[in-house]
């Protein structure tokens, strides 16, 4: 079988505190575009720059063509610093790689558009990147718009595309555009059930037909239902490559439960110019910090966060996914969607600091292994948000009572609330009729 991809000794440097870029003119992209050699020569000679970290170092790996590949890894780890050196969108520091095929890429949300430029332009920008005439282009956009549901909007501007319009043009455009390679990253999750569903139908068809396929994800029944093989990214490196029931086994297993997390000071901690996380923490009725939570009480999750700008109103979100990522329920904390209510929930917010509270009760969740992770925002939206962390903090419900004594095998599913049941007898018995 022909290799699509081959990744010799690949490393990428960061250097802490930088900048990030902006976007900018057309003009100004093309001349970073050809300036980038010469820029990437210079930083060859920071290696000994104590500001400077390593996302990736020294990534071996061959990818045969027609091959599903799952990257796995907790965040931070470089999973999408990866995608980002295959899709050419960020130049490695060390190491090289090939590719054998047509790259088609969607990665964060807006990933290759320029914002200047309408959807349709877009269209046939990203075409032409990709080595393709306008006349293959034309023959495929009627496709690409239908899949993309955004043909009203077809002629605005991308900058004023709502993140769920950036993703359903960019995967559409990624995969009609006749790539040999299609990168994914765990950008699918901003969009509806019905779209991810869509995507992955899709993805399958490109599978049939030959297609190399990398997918990022932190949703591990993904993983294992779409994927021929997964490799776990672990500090830059590839820590575990083969079946992807086996990898993802091992890295359930080996992720240790931190029942609280927290930064020490709003330079450091995760969010944006607006707001910054403080800490997030799994409690018990009694407020301690707990990685291993009896069934039958109430968890506690307590996020406290900075407000950095007088006057911001925020509404606070949890996901709560369980140990193969998929997830199990979402909470927001906007009147509608709550139990009594939150006096900061529409209020302004003064400069300071606050803590928020969301109460799971007793006997709901099933007994396993969950992770958190925490939104906050100034809207109600599902694009991306201020501040978002994924899987900050996990816990185990653990059962030790009556029901476990009572029935010995697995409980299936997710959530085991106790539900009221009744039984009435409606005739009687077929014998004394």
């Amino acid at each position: 079988m022909s290799r699509a991809i081959e990744i010799l000794g690949l490393g990428k440097r960061y250097r802490i505190g930088g900048q990030d870029q902006v976007y900018a003119s057309l003009r100004e992209d093309l001349t970073r575009l050809v300036t980038a050699p010469f820029r990437r020569g210079r930083r060859r000679h920071t290696d000994l720059d104590r500001s400077a970290f390593w996302a990736l170092r020294d990534v071996r790996m061959s990818i045969d063509s027609g091959e599903v590949v799952g990257i796995i890894g907790r965040n931070g780890a470089g999973k999408s610093t990866l995608l980002k050196v295959l899709s050419r969108i960020t130049l490695p520091t060390e190491g090289m790689v090939r590719l054998h095929g047509r790259v088609g890429s969607l990665l964060e949300v807006g990933t290759g558009f320029h914002p200047e430029l309408t959807g349709r332009e877009n269209i046939f920008l990203s075409g032409a990147i990709l080595g393709m005439s306008q006349q293959e282009i034309r023959r495929r956009f009627d496709e690409i718009v239908a899949f993309s549901e955004i043909e009203r909007f077809l002629d605005t501007p991308t900058k004023h595309y709502s993140s769920g319009m950036f993703v359903r043009l960019g995967f559409a455009v990624a995969a009609h555009l006749d790539p040999e390679i299609l990168l994914v990253d765990e950008v699918l999750a901003v969009g509806d059930y019905g779209f991810q569903s869509k995507c992955l139908r899709k993805m399958r068809s490109l599978t049939r037909h030959g297609r190399t396929i990398l997918l990022v994800s932190h949703n591990m029944h993904s993983i294992t239902n779409l994927c021929s093989r997964a490799v776990w990214i672990d500090d830059g490196r590839p820590r575990l490559d083969g079946p992807p029931s086996e990898v993802v086994a091992a890295y359930l297993k080996d992720k240790a439960q931190r029942a609280e997390a927290s930064w020490p000071s709003p330079e450091e901690a995760p969010g944006s110019d607006k707001v910054r996380l403080r800490s997030v923490a799994v409690m018990n009725a009694d407020g301690e910090s707990l990685d291993r939570v009896e069934i039958d009480q109430p968890i506690l999750v307590r996020v406290r966060y900075w407000n950095l700008v007088e006057g911001a109103v925020y509404y606070k979100a949890l996901h709560l996914k369980d140990q193969y990522g998929s997830c199990v329920l979402a909470s927001m904390s906007y009147p509608s969607a709550t139990l009594g209510a939150d006096p900061w929930s529409e209020r302004p917010h003064p400069v300071g600091l606050f803590e928020s509270v969301c109460e799971l009760p007793p006997c709901f969740l099933n007994d396993q292994t969950y992770t958190i992770s925490v939104m906050i925002d100034t809207k109600i939206s599902a694009g991306r948000a201020e501040l978002r962390v994924d899987d900050v903090v996990s816990f185990s419900v653990i059962d030790t009572g009556a029901m476990r004594r009572e029935y010995k095998g697995a409980w299936i599913g997710s959530v085991r609330p106790r539900l009221r049941w009744s039984t009435e007898r409606l005739e009687p018995d077929p014998d004394q009729r």
